[in-house]
This record gives C-alpha cells, sequence and structure tokens, in this order.
C-alpha cells in the first residue's frame, strides 16, 4: 500500500496531480512517524529525566534544537530566553499554521522523578509535547508533504506555560528580560506569532473511564483565565513577648485579609467559576518578633475577563481591609494571568476527525467539562484559531507526586500523528480548509488590544 502512496506522491509534485489525497498524506506522515518511533520516544524520556521549571529550560531546549536542526530546518533558539522556532516551507504561502509544544516542567520535589537539586519534575506531561513536536518535524521533513501543502509550518518549543516561581520570574521581569509571566504570552507580545494564522497543539492527560474501555483523547473545551497577585504586608518588628505592643503584626493583617477573601466568595456566581486560592509564602522571620514581613501568592481565576476583573476587585478590597485593621502597610503586586480559553469548533472538528480515525470514536471525547485550570494557549486562541486538544496517556493526578506516564506510545506517537494529521487537513488541498477557518474566525481581540487591555492591565 505505502509503495503506491509513495509513487503516486513522488509524482505529484511534478504533474501537481489532484489525485493525491489527504488522507494519503496522512497515511505517509503517520508512516514516517512510526519510522522514528525510537528517536522519538529516546527523546521524550530524555527531557523527563532532566526536568527544568520556567525560564530555566536550556538543556530542553537543546534536545529539541538538534532535531530540528538535524532535519535542515531554519532553526532559532534563545526566543524569549528558552524558545525554540523552526520554519518548515510549504509549496505556496496562503497560510502559516504553528504546532506547538511546551519545555518545562513543575516543582513538585517529593515526585520520585524530581530532580535532586531542584525539584522540578514533569508532574504535566509537557516532556510528551516536545516529543509528540519532534515526531511532527520528522513527518514534514518529507518533500513529498510539504511539496503539497499550501502554506509553511511553524514548529515552537514555547517555555514557561506553568505559572510557578513568582519571585524569580518578577526579577526576570524588573530586568527587563521577560514582560508576561508565560511563555506564549510573551511570543505574542514580543512579535513571534505575528506572521501565524492558527495554532494546533495537543496537551497529555489522564486515560480515562473504564481499562474496557477508556477515553484516550478528547479536543478539548473551555477552560478560566486569571489574574496573579503577591501581596506585600508591611508591619513593624517588635519583641514578641517583651513589648508586642510596639510592634504592628503583619502576619494579623495577613490573616484578617484571607478571612476577608472568605466573605467574599458568597458573590461569587456559579457560572463564572470563580476560584481564589491563596498561600502564605512569608509569614515572618523569627518566632520571638513581631512578624514584620508576610507575604500571600493568589490567583483569582474566572470564565470570563469580565468576571475575572470583578472578583480581582473584591479580592484586592478584602486584602487592603486585613492591611488598614492592624495598621499595617498592604501592597499588591499584580499580574496579568492567562485569558479564559475558547478554542475554534472549525479546528475541533479536524482534530476529533483525526483522533477518532487513529483510536476509535468510541475512545475519543468531543467535549470536556469547563476546566478551573488555565492555559497560555487561550492568550493565542484570543487572537487566532486555535485547537487544544488533549491525549491520554498518563495515570495519577496531574501535578501531583502520582503523575506518570503509563502509554508512551498513547502519549509520545498517537499525539505526534494527530497533530501533523490536522495541520495536512489545513493546508493540503490548496489550504482551503484553513482558508475557510480563517475566514470565518472572529478574534475577542487584536493583538494591540490584548496588549492593551491584559498586558498592561
Amino acid at each position: 500500500m505505502f509503495f503506491v502512496v509513495f509513487y503516486r506522491l513522488k509524482h505529484a509534485a511534478e504533474r501537481r496531480l489532484s489525485a493525491v489525497t489527504k488522507q494519503e498524506l496522512k497515511d505517509l506522515a503517520c508512516h514516517i512517524i512510526d519510522e522514528h518511533h525510537d528517536q522519538i520516544m529516546a527523546l521524550g524520556d530524555s527531557i523527563f529525566a532532566e526536568p527544568e521549571t520556567g525560564w530555566k529550560e536550556f538543556k530542553t531546549a537543546a534536545k529539541i534544537k538538534n532535531v530540528f536542526e538535524s532535519l535542515g530546518f531554519p532553526t532559532k533558539d534563545q526566543q524569549c530566553i528558552t524558545g525554540v522556532i523552526a520554519q518548515v516551507k510549504g509549496r505556496e504561502k496562503k497560510l502559516k499554521v504553528a504546532v506547538m509544544g511546551e519545555l518545562d516542567a513543575l516543582g513538585v520535589p517529593d515526585s520520585p522523578y524530581a530532580d535532586p537539586k531542584t525539584g522540578a519534575a514533569h508532574m504535566c506531561g509537557h516532556h510528551c509535547m516536545i516529543a509528540a513536536l519532534s515526531g511532527v518535524a520528522y513527518a514534514l521533513h518529507d518533500p513529498r508533504i510539504t511539496g503539497e501543502l499550501s502554506g509553511d509550518v511553524a514548529l515552537m518549543a514555547v517555555p514557561a506555560e506553568e505559572f510557578i516561581e513568582m519571585g524569580y520570574r518578577g526579577q526576570l521581569r524588573r530586568e527587563g528580560k521577560i514582560k508576561m509571566f508565560g511563555g506564549k504570552q510573551e511570543f505574542i507580545y514580543r512579535g513571534l506569532m505575528d506572521d501565524i494564522d492558527m495554532m494546533v497543539m495537543q496537551h497529555t492527560t489522564s486515560t480515562e473511564g473504564p481499562k474496557e474501555n477508556p477515553i484516550k483523547a478528547n479536543v478539548g473545551g473551555t477552560s478560566n483565565g486569571f489574574v496573579s497577585k503577591e501581596v506585600f504586608y508591611v508591619g513593624k518588628a517588635s519583641h514578641a513577648g517583651g513589648a508586642p505592643e510596639k510592634g504592628i503584626n503583619a502576619l494579623n493583617a495577613a490573616k484578617i485579609g484571607l478571612v476577608a477573601i472568605d466573605a467574599q466568595r458568597e458573590t461569587f456566581r456559579d457560572e463564572d467559576h470563580i476560584r481564589v486560592h491563596p498561600i502564605i509564602t512569608k509569614g515572618g522571620d523569627t518566632v520571638n518578633v513581631v512578624p514584620a514581613d508576610v507575604r500571600i501568592e493568589t490567583y483569582v481565576r474566572g470564565a470570563t475577563i469580565d468576571s475575572i476583573l470583578d472578583a480581582s476587585a473584591k479580592v484586592n478590597r478584602a486584602l487592603k481591609a486585613g492591611g488598614y485593621a492592624v495598621g499595617a502597610e498592604t501592597r499588591i503586586d499584580e499580574v496579568p494571568g492567562y485569558l479564559p480559553m475558547n478554542p475554534c469548533p472549525a479546528m475541533q472538528e479536524l482534530m476529533y476527525a483525526n483522533l477518532v480515525s487513529l483510536l476509535g470514536k468510541e475512545h475519543v471525547g468531543r467535549h470536556i467539562p469547563h476546566s478551573g485550570g488555565s492555559t497560555d494557549a487561550a492568550d493565542v486562541a484570543a487572537l487566532m484559531p486555535v485547537v487544544h486538544a488533549y491525549i491520554g496517556g498518563a495515570a495519577g493526578e496531574g501535578h501531583s507526586k502520582d503523575y506518570h506516564i503509563e502509554n508512551k506510545e498513547l502519549a509520545y506517537i498517537t499525539a505526534a500523528k494527530a497533530l501533523v494529521m490536522t495541520v495536512i487537513d489545513l493546508l493540503a488541498d490548496g489550504a482551503a480548509a484553513g482558508l475557510e477557518i480563517k475566514k470565518n474566525f472572529k478574534p475577542a481581540m487584536t493583538k494591540q488590544e490584548y496588549i492593551d487591555k491584559w498586558v498592561n492591565m
């Protein structure tokens, strides 16, 4: 079968045979991915073994850069510190599609797979995403495929999806090295998405349902956005036993502020999916000194920008009340997190059909319930058509020490096939499907509106 397909594809570039179908291109792409099975597996395992948190993914970036360069793609690294972008040229330039994978790990020091020095661990499956991205690169290296695509592809390994280590990122921001804390946000802000028309990606997830008939993949759905806050309560130190009356207890201010947040919760509407989950990152210095330096970090999440901003104002009011109550200074540093996710239904339909062809209809979900979590893919989705699928292979609770990959074939290989098949759908046949999606898509905002309303919030 493949001999016949290869022969037709070989001569199609010369004669522009319309008889070459998308399915034949997809079959060839999947065959190429299977031929590179061992390299894809080895890359994913190597990244898993050396996890790095956001804006520090230098080893991971070097690994995917080596893959891109070995295939001869024009490649730039150090994009927004650690990002890597390879350019794949099609037959003509009607559209440009980005395929993304995420470089970073989490800080989960109690994971058995954590780096003993840094506590970083791939407890969200991003190593699978880079492995799958390499599979797309191998498939698109073949001119029998790219010669039938009426558009270009940007293969993007993107930093810092996990919104963590706020102090470190704040320092990078103060140094002018980043403007935004999320990698895709920074790509938008720095202009690296300016020539992109649409984006395709997938995220590894736990395989769900009964073992005899599990849901192995889902095309994705909506999710919360958020703003992030770092709160500083500044009091006055004094001897906690000998002269507490001479101090101003910043920890008491923080406690009152947290209780005041709880008093707001009944004002949050169910349909807005508001989540506020603060932690105290510093509660004082020593036990016999009245705490004068107390710090809190929190997100305020919600399903719409307006609901996020409304809840955020209430939380700020509550936090300030704590400082006012005891006479402490309250400083709130806000950073725009990620926008609420609204994927493109037409892109989801293409991904769904490809996942069904790979896994069977009974193993693919069309929709997932609204997620209280967040992703910076949503910021891209506000500007252009995006599909953000979820493909299984993991087990355990994400972001926890129990998370692990139990089916690498699904998480690495099937994911790569689904991504490249969707790219072919968008760019083959004169890019008819991609152009139609672009024509009908109405962005939530322009890039300038995004910068004005969100980046400079």
